[in-house]
């Protein structure tokens, strides 16, 4: 959902946001609408060189037809442009590419999966089906918000900004050589506005109507109360066949492959295991622009592991051709073994200067144990990071701060008067430190047991009305404060043990649980656990993302990523206020007075960031010189096999 400082933690929880598919269809373009738009629904500043501040007067002229759509400034690339920036248009096609991607969405599970319906929540579906599926537009990773057409050549925009008309390529194909017509991309927006995952839907929520007007030409009509970036983020989710899905059920889990029209379609699998996404070589958009340079591997497989060291162990030898390493310990002391002795394998480091985002460990305020934020601030008072970093991972890392983490979103020092102005209505409501210096994590004396952040979280554990009884921590009813850290992963255990025996020094009954993935991604859908540790990370632009993490409505809405709960007026009005920005600098604005509200809300204990992708591989790639400033490390659609080098290996072919 989607999103980053990758390597998110030497053990890192279920949700990493570091490849660039799991995120890049939702989380990394999108729009919160909590609220009509200042501007009547105009969704595109910038577009032509019209200038936003005009919408407020009700002149927009209509806009179209455009090879293109942002929402602040003008578009990079003209129509006449060939390729991204970011890619190599001459890279050879061919080989494979086996690994484990670092990110997923939707319904997607990394350790295993039972259904090739990546579009609905049920079931559990592998990461990177995203790569099978044709959208209107295409995200373009050398600019912060920018959309280019795929299956549309062009788009027109109404003049209130509320209808947009995309004109679709005639050459526009599934991969059973049915065209991909008006009547698809209507069927498909109506259909994921209905039934499809929460993610889906949440966006689509101000889409009232999508009408076919004839075979090439369809226009999505929105309500006027979607966010700016909504329109783009529409534009690029994924169109089916409304042919195929008026024959099967669009709900129903199947392993059977759907009829899709990207550049890969679904190959060998087994269950729980592995599965092989083929390159359609007829593929109707491969000689676009916006294709070209891309998808290079004439198979990519994702490989399925429940422990990290068993995936290790299989990337030593070469069975995994790629590996990302997430964990501190290993990278520090691991890397000693044959192939790279022998040069076969090659450690790497890509700098990451996206907003790193937020992780850690995020606490359930729909349990009322929980619901006292100074319950919330003394829980994460017993976590010593400086610790951890020196004892468990190697000095590698820094402490998260912000939700906004390594970006001009981030607050920092006092509000500035613009902020103040957006806080004011909520002073009542907020707690009094939202209007001083930006919240800051404790930094501890690195024993371990820092006695002074101890007796502070005791103190406001006694002000939330809970008292020692000998060794434990209870309330007016004489209950033990409890809880559980859930996890998929035993890998995580190391960091959560040291964490839980300073919480019993409280006198808190603290555990930690491994459940299957199956189940884990069940609970977290049903919001059905106590702490759960999490990441997502934000682009340049941030919108529906932001929706889904912290609203009201997503607090409520199975499947969103608003683990704790978020449910606050201000939060609400201040994701309103992002979306209906004029400008960058009012949408920073409303980013660092929403950050500030968040950190002082205690919702999570803030983990841990580095602003590198630490990579071990076989050595066989090549890769683009200039990496994409606004993605996430885009391997599989971008990097390619060089032949010599795969030879030399004993992996050509």
């Amino acid at each position: 959902m989607t999103g980053a400082a990758s390597g998110c933690g030497p053990d890192r929880p279920g949700e990493p946001e570091n490849g660039g598919p799991s995120r890049r269809r939702v989380l990394q373009l999108s729009a919160a609408a909590l609220g009509a738009s200042a501007f009547g629904g105009w969704g595109l500043s910038g577009l032509g060189g019209i200038d936003a501040a005009r919408a407020a007067d009700g002149a927009m002229p209509a806009i179209g037809p455009r090879h293109g759509l942002s929402v602040f400034g003008e578009l990079k690339h003209g129509a006449d442009f060939s390729a991204f920036t970011y890619v190599n248009p001459d890279a050879p096609k061919g080989g494979k590419l086996m690994f484990r991607p670092g990110g997923w969405s939707y319904n997607q599970n990394p350790q295993t999966f039972n259904t090739l319906n990546t579009l609905t929540l049920k079931g559990d579906a592998p990461p990177l089906m995203e790569i099978c599926f044709d959208s209107l537009m295409v995200r373009a990773y050398d600019e912060p918000d920018a959309v280019y057409g795929l299956i549309a050549r062009s788009v027109e925009v109404s003049e209130d900004g509320n209808t947009y008309t995309f004109n679709l390529r005639p050459e526009a194909r599934f991969h059973d050589k049915s065209p991909i017509t008006a009547e698809d991309v209507a069927f498909s927006m109506m259909l994921l506005k209905e039934k499809g995952h929460p993610q889906l839907r949440q966006v689509l929520a101000s889409l009232d109507k999508a009408v076919a007007l004839n075979p090439g030409r369809v226009e999505l009509v929105f309500s006027g109360t979607q966010g700016r970036q909504t329109p783009l983020l529409v534009s690029v989710l994924p169109v089916v066949s409304k042919a195929y899905y008026t024959t099967y059920d669009f709900e129903q889990s199947s392993l059977t492959p759907p009829l899709v029209s990207g550049p890969y379609k679904v190959g060998d699998r087994a269950v729980g295991r592995y599965i092989e996404y083929d390159r359609v070589k007829d593929y109707w958009a491969k000689d676009l622009p916006v294709m070209a340079g891309q998808n290079n591997f004439d198979t990519i497989r994702v490989e399925f592991f429940r422990d990290h060291q068993v995936a290790f162990e299989a990337f030593k030898k070469g069975d995994i051709t790629f590996h990302e390493e997430f964990y501190s310990k290993l990278w520090a002391t691991g890397y000693d073994f044959p192939a790279l002795n022998e040069g076969k394998v090659v450690r790497k480091t890509f700098p990451d200067d996206r907003p790193a985002g937020a992780q850690g460990w995020f606490l359930n305020t729909r349990r009322d144990k929980f619901a006292d934020p100074r319950v919330r601030e003394a829980i994460g008072l017993a976590f010593d990071f400086e610790w951890s970093n020196k004892s468990l991972f190697y000095g590698l890392y820094e402490r998260t701060r912000s939700f906004f983490e390594n970006s001009d979103m981030m607050a920092t020092g006092l509000p500035s008067e613009a902020e103040l102005a957006l806080l004011e209505p909520f002073r009542a409501e907020l707690p009094e430190a939202v209007f001083a210096e930006a919240w800051m994590p404790p930094v501890s004396d690195g024993s371990g047991t820092d006695r002074k952040l101890l007796a502070r979280a005791l103190k406001l554990l006694g002000e939330a009305g809970y008292r020692k009884d000998g060794t434990r921590l209870v309330n007016g009813k004489g209950e033990q404060l409890s809880f559980e850290f859930l996890s998929n992963s035993p890998s995580f255990e190391r960091i959560v043990l040291p964490y839980i025996q300073n919480l019993e020094r409280l006198g808190i009954a603290a555990t930690f649980r491994v459940v299957d993935p199956a189940q884990y991604q069940s609970r977290v859908n049903d919001f059905d656990f106590d702490i759960v540790s999490s990441r997502f990370a934000l682009t340049a632009t941030p919108g529906e993302d932001v929706k889904q993490l912290w609203s009201s409505e997503a607090a409520r809405t199975p499947g969103t990523r608003n683990l704790a709960g978020i449910d606050s007026p201000a939060v609400d009005a201040l994701i309103a206020g992002m979306t209906g920005a004029a400008s960058r600098e009012e949408l920073l604005t409303a980013t660092r007075a929403l950050d500030r509200v968040l950190r002082l809300g205690h919702y999570w204990v803030p983990q841990w960031t580095k602003s590198i992708h630490t990579v071990a591989i076989w050595d066989m790639f090549g890769y683009p010189e200039t990496l994409p400033a606004y993605d996430v490390f885009p391997v599989a659609t971008t990097w390619w096999i060089e032949p010599d080098k795969a030879k030399a290996l004993g992996k050509a072919g």
